[in-house]
Order: structure tokens, then C-alpha cells, then sequence
């Protein structure tokens, strides 16, 4: 008999993915923690069953948010990483050598060793000694911290979706601002468009992440397992320009299936429809 995951993408709209084999189910104290193998997308990761990543897909997305902001960071040294417990955007980061120190915050350490056993290719970034791995809450993490950062990735779940909802509040995009450094970058990722439910979501936001930051806008990626495959990701900076000239050299030697400097340039351009749900 087929097995098959389901997951409710809007309403009247499923995405189904059939499952060859279960290879792990765990409940931690925050979240029921899957991973199934699947002939279509190899294995995939899912988080109170919302599909968090796949492996043919996964590239995609950390490409994006990572080398998008990397590109015009003029001198980054020290970049933080909430949430992304598979570890995929870590692993993009490490590949700046620019970067001396990287904060990986992840408040489930059930996920980070979830990815070390199953996707090791995602999670090979997190033995670099450039990182400090913290198990805490983000939010509390960023309130506390004294430290001065060039980049912040807020690599979340869903607001809806274990423990992302602080994530996503004026108060937690605040107290980022207040430990980016001048020019400093915030990214994170922004739901999508084009699903009302979704939809919504971005568009506060969007609106929340203006209020803080005098430069803020959003940019695209086409990610086929996240809902209706348009995905965007959310820029804020305390002045620099996302489209800026990319900085020479900064990414020689760094192989990419999805990202290329014609792709940056190009995901900042908004179809009309996004461009009124953000106004």
C-alpha cells in the first residue's frame, strides 16, 4: 500500500509526496522531528509535518539566503544564524573565508543531530572552527547578546510551526538592529507570496521589518516543494544598498548551483502582485 506525505498548502491545495521508507520520527520538547525517503526528492526533512527541506531542492534555498547578502557585505567578519538547525546555511557561510566567526543558534538540538545523521552533505558546514554552536532561544540569545554582527540570517520555521513564532515580532527584529554593525545586513526567510495564508504573513512581515530598518525589501527564489513554489526572503540593512555592485573576488572558488550574479540582480525585481502586497 502507498504511503504518502500530505501537507495542506492552502486551502484546497495539498502537496503529496510519496514515502518509500520512514527513516526516523521523533517527538523532542519542542517539535515531532521526521525524515522519510522519497524517489522523487531523495530524503526530506519535516517538522510537525511541514516539510522543512529536501535534498533535491535544498540548495536552492540556502544558496539564496546566504550569497544574496555575502555578495554586497563590503567586510564581513562576523555573521549570526538563528534557527537552520539542518545546518545548510551554515554550510553556505563557511565557504567565506572572509567570515573569521559564525553564531549558530538552534533552540532544538534534536534537529541538529537529526541532520548530522541523515543529510551529512547539509550539515557538513557545522565542524568548521570558525563556528560556535549555541542551543538556545534565539530571541533570548539576540536580546542578551553585546555583540556586534555584519550579518544576521534568520533561517526560521513557519511562525505556525514549532517554537518560529517569536521570530517573526517587531521586538526580535529590534534587538537584531541593535547588534548589526553599521552597513549590517539582516536576512530572513519571508513565506510566500501568492497563498493568502502565507501571503499575509509576509506582508506584516514585511511592514514589521520596515518599521525598524531604513532600508528593507524583499527577494525571490523559485523553491518547487515550498508552497506554490514562489518563496521570498526578506532584506533589511541599516544602509547598505541590496543592489549593490557585488564585491570583487567575493565568490571566486565558490561553486553554486541556483546563485549567479544575474540571479541576484533579477530576484530583487517583484512581479506586480508582490509589489502591491507589501505596500
Amino acid at each position: 500500500m502507498d504511503v504518502w506525505h500530505r501537507e495542506r498548502q492552502s486551502k484546497g491545495a495539498d502537496l503529496m509526496i510519496r514515502i518509500e521508507k520512514v527513516l526516523h520520527s521523533v517527538q523532542s520538547e519542542y517539535q515531532k522531528i521526521e525524515v522519510f525517503e522519497t524517489e522523487t526528492f531523495g530524503r526530506v526533512l519535516v517538522i510537525d509535518g511541514y516539510l522543512m527541506l529536501t535534498e533535491k531542492d535544498e540548495f536552492i534555498y540556502h544558496e539564496m539566503i546566504v550569497h544574496v547578502p555575502m555578495s554586497v557585505l563590503r567586510d564581513p567578519k562576523r555573521a549570526l544564524v538563528i534557527g537552520g538547525g539542518d545546518g545548510g546555511t551554515v554550510r553556505e557561510l563557511v565557504r567565506h573565508g572572509c567570515l573569521e566567526r559564525i553564531d549558530f543558534v538552534e533552540i532544538d538540538g534534536e534537529v541538529i543531530e537529526t541532520s548530522k545523521r541523515f543529510f551529512p552533505s547539509v550539515a557538513s558546514g557545522m565542524g568548521d572552527p570558525r563556528v560556535t554552536t549555541h542551543i538556545a532561544d534565539g530571541v533570548e540569545f539576540v536580546a542578551e547578546s553585546k555583540d556586534g554582527y555584519d550579518l544576521i540570517i534568520v533561517d526560521s520555521t513557519d511562525p505556525f510551526v514549532g517554537p518560529g513564532e517569536g521570530l517573526f515580532t517587531e521586538a526580535f527584529y529590534g534587538d537584531c538592529a541593535s547588534i548589526l554593525n553599521e552597513g549590517g545586513i539582516l536576512v530572513n526567510q519571508h513565506e510566500s507570496p501568492y497563498y493568502g495564508e502565507n501571503a499575509e504573513i509576509a506582508r506584516k512581515t514585511h511592514l514589521k521589518l520596515r518599521r525598524v530598518f531604513p532600508v528593507c525589501t524583499v527577494y525571490q527564489a523559485f523553491i518547487p516543494t515550498y508552497p506554490s513554489g514562489h518563496w521570498l526572503f526578506g532584506f533589511a540593512s541599516k544602509g547598505t544598498d541590496p543592489l549593490s555592485d557585488p564585491v570583487p573576488g567575493r565568490m571566486d572558488g565558490i561553486a553554486t548551483r541556483y546563485f549567479n550574479e544575474d540571479v541576484r540582480k533579477a530576484s530583487f525585481a517583484l512581479p506586480n502582485y508582490v509589489r502591491s502586497l507589501l505596500e
